[in-house]
């Protein structure tokens, strides 16, 4: 049977109810990311936005209390996650318009050059850290930039293994990365 309430859907994920998390997914999955597209005008980021935010919520687990409206939770957090996607996009074209005046002839200081080599050689670590299986499926989306059904049919895996070990790996690299955070979100934007 089933849950026919937020609250009982909610306590069925709780509980690890997969049956129960792939009905909050299909009710509100594609919904979700028609309103993501219409923040972030593009449906490749918002289907990212969306995915993650169900790979985060089956992980940890995160979802609101029965009390609440899962819709409305669900929502506010496409809605918080489309605001960085656009903030990390300010950020990338404003490295661009500075990329392009160090390129035009004004030479970059050696420290900015340490810093980006050191940056560079710390991800590549973490990186590095991770499970053979882990590491390949990061490198494929982050790197390679596919899609998690690519990696999944190139790899002969399911959708929901490639998410739960991108999960993984984006938890492994906030927790060793989490005091460069600011040089690496530059970096990884820009050098993709």
């Amino acid at each position: 049977m089933q849950p026919q309430t937020d609250s009982e859907l909610i306590l069925n994920i709780r509980a690890g109810d997969i049956r129960s998390f792939e009905r909050m997914f299909n009710l509100y999955a594609e919904n979700l990311v028609r309103y993501a597209t219409t923040i972030v005008k593009n449906s490749d980021d918002a289907e990212d936005i969306v995915q993650q935010l169900f790979v985060t919520l089956w992980d940890k687990k995160g979802i609101p209390d029965a009390g609440g409206s899962l819709k409305s939770y669900l929502y506010r957090s496409v809605y918080n996650s489309s605001l960085n996607k656009l903030k990390q996009v300010k950020v990338r074209e404003s490295y661009a318009a500075d990329s392009n005046y160090v390129s035009d002839g004004h030479a970059a200081s050696a420290n900015e050059v340490l810093e980006h080599k050191e940056t560079a050689h710390r991800i590549e670590a973490a990186i590095e850290e991770l499970p053979e299986q882990c590491r390949l499926i990061f490198r494929m989306s982050r790197i390679e930039q596919l899609r998690y059904q690519e990696i999944a049919d190139q790899l002969g895996l399911s959708v929901k293994t490639v998410e739960a070990q991108m999960g993984k790996a984006l938890k492994h690299m906030r927790v060793r990365l989490k005091d460069y955070v600011p040089a690496i979100i530059i970096y990884l934007l820009f050098n993709n």
